[in-house]
């Protein structure tokens, strides 16, 4: 049974601004440990792959909460919400702390796709009650 679905498309020129302005601790406040080496080494590599890494980060995360009914209040928080990948590259959501937690005695599963452009950003997420 579907729980939530939510979307979100977000503006990569947004997102460089943001780091314009913020440097590094705008990153570090959206992503998690592991998501921000992955960053790191993209953006080392490939700049502009490390900006739409970042963008599709944001909006899964935007597009995950909005699925949950949370929004971006307790115990949803950016940090707590990973996008990872499995070894086919399909992305995944893997969740920590509270927010695992919450999710868990819910009995939810979470199904993420995201994908980019050069000045957009896109996520679409669908939370399934088990």
């Amino acid at each position: 049974m579907i729980y939530g679905v939510g979307t979100d498309i977000c503006d990569v020129r947004r997102i460089r601004a943001a780091l314009d302005r913020h440097g590094e601790r705008f990153a570090g406040k959206i992503l998690s440990d592991g998501e921000l080496a992955a960053w790191r080494a993209r953006t080392a590599r490939w700049p502009d792959r490390g900006l739409r890494f970042l963008a599709t980060r944001f909006s899964a995360k935007e597009a995950f909460s909005k699925a949950v009914g949370l929004g971006m209040r307790m115990p949803m928080t950016w940090r707590l919400c990973e996008v990872g990948k499995l070894a086919s590259g399909q992305p995944v959501i893997v969740l920590h702390g509270v927010l695992k937690e919450w999710f868990d005695a819910r009995g939810l599963s979470a199904h993420v796709s995201v994908t980019d452009e050069t000045d957009y950003a896109a996520s679409f997420v669908v939370v399934e009650r088990k």
